[in-house]
């Protein structure tokens, strides 16, 4: 759906024209400890990604703290446009921009006061501002390219785990907390 309005736009990169979001199998491992309902959300943002970026890379994180997971243009992470995050403990999905302090945000819905990264937490679809967000992944795609200094860094539509923390802040269920 995106990717058909992007077709029609100017000025975007053919770059970020074609590729598959097929590969869920080990992001739906990771995301397995979670409520249907943030599975739901993290891969409807995920399709959204996907979509505005279809020629990237997606690199998923299995850490302790959380599940998260971006699309960079390389392998790595320094060079990611935007990310998901589900937090293990406050089960918070945070949609964000690695390198958010440098991308604009004139309506200021941007969270964070780090040197970098800058999210917006994600509670619900009806809420989520799909048209101001595609301007800004769109800007922190182009920002994304101008850090990549060797063009044969760039690879185009490999899914990558990263890293698998052994340990894991456990998630809390309903029946646990009533204990």
């Amino acid at each position: 759906m995106y990717f058909e309005e992007l077709k029609k736009e100017k000025n975007v990169p053919q770059i970020l024209l074609q590729m598959s979001k097929d590969q869920t199998k080990d992001l739906l491992k990771f995301l397995k400890p979670f409520d249907d309902d943030i599975i739901d959300l993290v891969m409807w943002l995920r399709e959204f990604a996907w979509d505005i970026c279809p020629k990237t890379n997606e690199l998923i994180y299995d850490n302790y703290n959380a599940v998260a997971f971006g699309w960079s243009p390389t392998d790595k992470a320094g060079h990611t446009i935007c990310s998901i995050a589900v937090g293990r403990t406050s089960k918070n999905v945070h949609f964000g921009f690695y390198w958010g302090n440098e991308i604009s945000d004139p309506n200021k819905i941007l969270l964070g006061q780090g040197n970098q990264y800058r999210y917006i937490l994600v509670t619900d679809k009806t809420k989520f501002p799909k048209a101001y967000i595609k301007k800004l992944v769109l800007e922190a795609y182009a920002n994304s390219l101008s850090k990549v200094k060797d063009p044969k860094q760039i690879i185009q539509g490999e899914t990558i785990v990263k890293s698998v923390s052994d340990k894991k802040r456990t998630i809390k269920t309903s029946k646990q907390k009533k204990k």
